[in-house]
């Protein structure tokens, strides 16, 4: 080893300078992340309409869905009925014509 001695690598500021210099680096990104925070605060809540228009939608879709559902199976019911009648009348005809 060299007797030489090492170079001083913060630039000959004291303790408490690079202290205080690693705090107000450190500050400075905090404000900034709190900056980007807000722009995307801000950013959700102009989608939140959005989202409770959607919301709206699929509820609105779904009861009608669910009205046009309950329409196909009254059909279904009456052209059950209906066929049941048929085939009571088909019966009585060849139990006539027998």
């Amino acid at each position: 080893m060299s007797d030489e001695t090492t170079q001083n690598m913060d630039g000959g500021r004291s303790f408490e300078e690079r202290v205080f210099a690693r705090f107000d680096a450190l500050d400075s990104t905090l404000t900034d992340l709190n900056s980007r925070l807000q722009v995307l605060e801000a950013k959700a809540y102009d989608t939140k309409p959005i989202w409770e228009r959607a919301l709206r939608e699929i509820l609105e879709t779904r009861r009608e869905l669910s009205k046009r559902l309950d329409r196909i199976e009254a059909i279904a019911h009456e052209t059950r009925a209906d066929l049941r009648d048929a085939e009571d009348r088909i019966e009585r005809l060849e139990s006539k014509s027998s």
